[in-house]
C-alpha cells in the first residue's frame, strides 16, 4: 500500500458555469477521501462571461476552512490551456481533472485513487462505457463519436482504453507535469493519452464511473468541431513523437 499520498490536487476548468459552480464545489467538499488524502481544489476561471466568478467569490468566502486555490486567464484560452495552469500550480501528489459541471460525480474519486492507494497504477482513467453506474442516456452519434476516437486512439497508441474522451483522468502528478502539452481546448485528450501511452512501463488503469450528461439545451459545450479537432490531434500525436 502506498502511504505517500498525502493530498489530492482537483483541478476544475471553468467557463461560464455559473447556475452549477456553486453545487459542484459543494459535492466536491462533502467527499471524504480514502487513508484521510486531503483535498486541494485549484479552479482556473477561462475568463468567463456570467457570474461564474461572483458564484465562487462568494463561495470561497463562505467556506474559508476548505483549501481553495483561484485562479483565472485573462482571456479565455480553453479548456486545455485551464488545465495546464492547474497542473503547473498542483501540489498533491495525485492528480484529478474535475469539469465544473455535474457530468461526473466527485463521490468516486475513491474508485480512481484506490489503484494509486494500492501501488498499481500511475495513471487512472475513469470510464463511462463500462460497470454497472448510472449513465444517463443521451446522443446516439455522440456515442458513436466518442467510441471511434477511443477506438482509433488505440489502434495508435496500443493501449485497450473504452473511453478515451472521458473528463476523469487521474495521474501522479509527477508523471502529467513532465509531459509537454501545447493543445489549448478540446485537444488535450487525445493529446495526453498519446504522450502518456509513449511512457516506459507506464501502468494504466481504467475504472467503471457513472455519467449524468447534459444537453446542448442545458450547458453541454462540446460540438462536432471538437470532435473534428480530436482526430486531427489523434493522427498528430502519433506522427510527432
Amino acid at each position: 500500500m502506498n502511504n505517500n499520498i498525502k493530498k489530492l490536487s482537483i483541478v476544475v476548468p471553468v467557463f461560464n458555469e455559473e447556475s452549477t459552480i456553486y453545487e459542484i464545489l459543494n459535492k466536491i467538499n462533502q467527499v471524504k477521501l480514502i487513508n484521510n488524502i486531503q483535498k486541494e481544489i485549484i479552479i482556473v476561471n477561462d475568463f468567463s462571461k456570467d457570474n461564474t466568478y461572483d458564484k465562487i467569490n462568494v463561495y470561497m468566502n463562505n467556506n474559508l476552512e476548505h483549501n481553495i486555490l483561484y485562479l483565472e486567464h485573462n482571456k479565455n484560452r480553453g479548456k486545455g490551456a485551464a488545465l495546464h495552469t492547474g497542473i503547473k500550480n498542483a501540489t498533491g501528489e495525485i492528480l484529478v481533472i474535475q469539469d465544473a459541471d455535474l457530468e461526473y460525480d466527485p463521490n468516486e474519486f475513491n474508485m480512481l485513487l484506490k489503484p494509486f492507494v494500492d501501488d498499481f497504477a500511475d495513471v487512472v482513467y475513469g470510464s463511462r462505457f463500462i460497470g454497472g453506474n448510472p449513465h444517463r442516456i443521451l446522443f446516439f452519434w455522440h456515442s458513436i463519436g466518442n467510441k471511434f476516437l477511443t477506438f482509433l486512439s488505440n489502434m495508435l497508441t496500443n493501449l485497450n482504453l473504452t473511453d478515451m474522451e472521458t473528463c476523469y483522468k487521474m495521474f501522479r502528478t509527477d508523471i502529467i507535469r513532465s509531459l509537454d502539452l501545447k493543445e489549448k481546448r478540446f485537444g488535450f485528450e487525445p493529446e495526453v493519452t498519446a504522450k502518456i501511452a509513449r511512457i516506459p512501463c507506464i501502468r494504466i488503469y481504467e475504472v467503471g464511473i457513472s455519467y449524468y450528461g447534459r444537453t446542448f439545451e442545458e450547458g453541454k459545450k462540446i460540438s462536432w468541431k471538437d470532435g473534428v479537432r480530436a482526430l486531427y490531434c489523434i493522427l498528430k500525436y502519433k506522427i510527432l513523437k
